[in-house]
């Protein structure tokens, strides 16, 4: 019995380790091909029995009985073969399936404890990829063409949209590489229709951002007709909303009914937004009855605010009073389905909460909710302005019943921004009276009502130039409320009004301190520092509110009149080309321009644009003036006549306009006066033709005289002074003659001047030249700057901007 027993070898008792590198042949699994009785139980029927385990069967033996003194008994298995572990004829069988980490047969041999097997070294290198092979090639491309997509995507956010489409173009034609190399290799069962469907619904979305409407088509025609991409009836709803862009309606309706009747009833959502595209498309199209059909359905199924405005609008149209005020109804009622405002209100001083609800007052989901609520507020304020003047009698009457139905409802806060409407409605009607009426019925109300309603206020009585009563009631606006930047703009007006412009500058500073983007306030401190002659500020405000504002006419003038100011004129013309540019018809700004190129030495550009100023707005004394003494400079008096005409027109008490028309007249001489015969069908025309033919030829032959004096004069001039003594008398009696030709045709005008006689007596002996024989210049305008108060009268004036 105690052969079996193996007793622990005494070791050092210090040794931790002792006893680890110990081996038990019963447990060498490495020799069991050696095992005669192995070997023999597995070619029986024995060993060939289904296997329990996944690799070694097992036998039905019975384990030995262990005492707790380490004797064990052997037990024979039903096959009579003997148990594994077990000794038989001095010959140990080893244990079949046991063996321990790190105990091998190497042990045996001396070697060391290695459980992790560190002695054999690194692991042997990864096997490299084979990039040659087809697949790891297809496999490639395929990830390229997934980052083309991506990157198109991306440069289309960004707003870089023919980068966008470029991406999405590269990206079209590796896929069709990627397709025929995989037809080459693989069956076409296995072709990535995800990744084609992906790349051709990117080309076709570019396409449709670049406005090429026709390529985004015909794109989307591909995937709607390839009948292996499921779901892609759907699409029809973007060729729908292209039709729509190119105002081809009838085609934008078919389309969206096919992509309505591909969608199954359980997306319902998508459902009811293809109907409201419908039902815009049917508004476009003036068919108001069917659009009312398709809002109504909406309405009934999944009610929303962009429906419920269009139906309103529908119902306007077709003049519908009842249904109009349903529609009202229906509109207030849809829910908005945000979080109240309390729910951002602090309950406790709790500091965690508190730090909780900072941090979710301005997140994106409370901006959202905020965007939702101001359209909502939106189309509910804009519905009401729209039916009020026709659902009832009168205006004030749908005014009260509009407020009658917002009071009832989630939107209380409205009812008082609607009677202010209605008091500006009246101001539009020009009942100035009824107007201050309605607005002093909110003086008793809550600040922030109170505040609205004395701003309006104070900007009708400053309208009225009553500055007095303006003031009062901005200071109550103020008071009210005074973050209000509105009421300390008006406020700052009436100071500026009284001439005190450092303290208006204080309150414009004030509104821009509590709103930033607040134009009018910005607009007017710069008129402010222009008062003050603080240019460079004034400047520096108007290029901050030109960034705000790009296409502000009155401040592009401003930018330019504080460039004159600094007497840099190369500025202010080009800030004024920038302002004919967006205002082309302006005359005051063309009259500017005239004035800067005159002012510049240049006539023929000063000339265009105050001819281009007349022609806009021809009762310009100043530019009437100019263009006058410009034809009159040019020699075209007869020209000039129509402009001074003008002039006596527009001011009859002015005799100088007449006496410029009788110097014209007199200044256009002979020629002038052919003209006004042949005009007048007087009988005398032939006479004074037949003279100013006589003139002109008269000047002819004195012109080829003179010519050919100068031409000969340098071989003549010898033998004049050779024969001067003997011809004395004969030259005198000629040269006498000769010196009164010669003046006689000095006095006549040459072909391209206007003729005017040597003596007043030719024409009229009565008449005299009430302005000597040189007139006097009339003052351009360059010499006299456009007056600053005038030009505030004007479209692009100084005027304030009150709220």
């Amino acid at each position: 019995m105690m052969q079996n027993v193996h007793l622990a070898p005494e070791t050092d008792e210090d040794d931790l380790y002792s006893g680890y590198n110990d081996y038990n042949p019963t447990y060498d699994t490495e020799e069991l091909e050696n095992d005669t009785a192995f070997q023999q139980a597995v070619r029986t029927s024995h060993g060939r029995r289904p296997p329990i385990t996944a690799k070694i069967p097992s036998t039905a033996v019975t384990r030995p009985v262990a005492t707790g003194y380490g004797s064990k008994t052997s037990l024979a298995s039903s096959m009579g073969r003997p148990m594994t572990g077990a000794i038989q004829d001095g010959v140990t069988r080893p244990m079949t399936a046991v063996r321990a980490a790190g105990f091998t047969k190497a042990a045996l041999r001396g070697s060391a404890f290695d459980p992790l097997g560190q002695s054999r070294g690194p692991a042997p290198p990864l096997e490299a990829k084979n990039e040659d092979s087809p697949e790891e090639k297809i496999r490639q491309l395929e990830k390229k063409v997934n980052e083309l997509v991506e990157e198109s995507c991306i440069a289309n956010s960004c707003g870089d949209l023919k980068l966008a489409l470029e991406k999405a173009k590269d990206a079209g034609r590796k896929e069709r590489v990627l397709v025929r190399q995989r037809e080459q290799v693989t069956t076409p069962e296995n072709i990535n229709l995800d990744l084609t469907y992906s790349v051709l619904f990117n080309l076709a979305s570019q396409y449709s951002a670049n406005e090429m409407y026709a390529e985004a088509l015909n794109t989307y025609q591909v995937i709607v007709k390839n009948k292996m991409f499921s779901n892609a009836g759907r699409l029809k709803v973007n060729m729908g909303n292209i039709y729509l862009k190119q105002r081809n309606y009838s085609k934008a309706i078919k389309f969206y009914r096919m992509a309505l009747d591909q969608i199954p009833s359980v997306h319902k959502e998508m459902r009811i937004k293809i109907m409201q595209n419908i039902g815009v498309t049917f508004i476009k199209t003036g068919q108001y009855s069917d659009a009312i059909n398709s809002f109504e359905h909406i309405m009934s199924m999944a009610p929303n605010l962009k429906a419920g405005f269009n139906l309103i609008l529908s119902y306007f149209a077709v003049g519908d009073r009842d249904k109009m005020k349903k529609a009202f109804q229906k509109l207030i009622a849809v829910p908005l389905e945000i979080d109240e405002d309390d729910k951002y209100i602090s309950p406790s001083d709790d500091p965690h909460t508190n730090l909780v609800i900072e941090a979710i007052k301005n997140d994106h989901l409370r901006q959202m909710e905020r965007e939702r609520k101001a359209m909502a507020e939106k189309y509910i304020m804009t519905a009401a302005k729209l039916i009020a003047p026709v659902i009832e009698t009168s205006f004030a009457v749908g005014y009260d019943w509009c407020v009658e139905v917002v009071k009832a409802s989630q939107y209380v806060e409205l009812a008082n921004d609607l009677e202010i409407n209605k008091a500006i409605t009246y101001l539009r009607q020009k009942d100035f009276n009824q107007a201050v009426e309605t607005l002093k019925m909110f003086e008793k109300k809550d600040s922030r009502v109170k505040s609205a309603a004395a701003t309006n206020l104070s900007f009708l009585y400053y309208l009225e130039n009553e500055f007095s009563q303006a003031s009062s009631y901005a200071d109550l606006a103020v008071n009210s409320d005074r973050y209000n930047p509105s009421a300390l703009t008006n406020k700052g007006n009436t100071v500026f009004a009284n001439g005190d412009y450092e303290k208006a500058a204080e309150f414009y500073k004030e509104a821009l301190r509590n709103d930033s983007s607040c134009t009018e306030a910005l607009y007017n401190i710069g008129l402010t520092y222009k008062k003050l002659n603080r240019l460079d500020e004034a400047l520096d405000c108007f290029l901050k509110l030109h960034a705000i504002l790009r296409n502000s006419a009155q401040v592009l003038y401003q930018i330019a009149n504080v460039y004159e100011l600094m007497e840099d004129p190369n500025q202010a013309i080009e800030w004024l080309m920038q302002l004919i540019s967006v205002v082309p018809t302006d005359s005051r700004a063309l009259s500017k321009l005239g004035e800067l190129y005159d002012s510049e030495g240049d006539k023929s550009q000063a000339f265009q644009y105050y001819y281009e100023s007349y022609r806009y707005f021809p009762s310009n004394i100043e530019v009437i003036e100019w263009l006058g003494a410009y034809y009159i400079d040019t020699q075209f008096c007869e020209k000039a006549i129509q402009y001074f005409e003008r002039a006596s027109l527009i001011q009859p008490t002015q005799v100088k306009w007449q006496l410029m028309v009788a110097s014209c007249f007199r200044r256009s001489g002979l020629r002038f006066l052919v003209r006004l015969c042949t005009d007048i069908g007087l009988k005398e025309v032939q006479e004074y033709a037949t003279k100013l033919k006589r003139l002109e030829k008269m000047k002819e032959i004195r012109e080829q005289r003179i010519k050919s004096g100068r031409d000969s004069s340098g071989g003549s001039r010898s033998r004049r002074e050779g024969s001067a003594g003997s011809d004395s008398g004969q030259n005198c009696s000629a040269s006498s003659k000769g010196e009164r030709l010669s003046a006689k045709l000095r006095a006549l005008p040459g072909t391209n001047e206007p003729y005017e006689s040597s003596s007043n007596k030719e024409i009229d002996a009565s008449y005299v030249d009430p302005l000597g024989p040189q007139i006097e210049r009339p003052k351009t305008a360059a010499k006299k700057r456009i007056d600053e108060d005038d030009f505030a009268d004007e479209e692009l004036g100084d005027d304030l901007l009150p709220e």
